[in-house]
């Protein structure tokens, strides 16, 4: 009994020491993940910042009324052409 306890302490000291290491190693490995992954938010926050900007340019009234006119060729119709639906 007592030549097999020195063996097998020897054996779970390793294999503990070798677990340590692989859940060490997966940890940085799985925070340099993490890190990617926020530098990936930061530039998408941005970016949809950016999008929200143009978007609210785009579609102020003015400007939406401008493109009509002069790339759609459109215009307010006259009061013979409306037809007012009542329920």
């Amino acid at each position: 009994m007592k030549g097999l306890l020195l063996p097998l302490l020897l054996l779970v000291t390793v294999a503990t020491a070798m677990g340590a290491a692989y859940a060490r190693h997966e940890s940085r490995k799985l925070f340099l993940d993490l890190q990617r992954l926020e530098a990936a938010r930061d530039e998408m926050n941005v970016e949809w910042g950016q999008l929200q900007l143009e978007q609210s340019t785009y579609t102020r009234h003015g400007n939406v009324e401008t493109v009509a006119r002069e790339r759609l060729d459109m215009h307010s119709p006259r009061p013979d052409q409306m037809v007012i639906l009542r329920p």
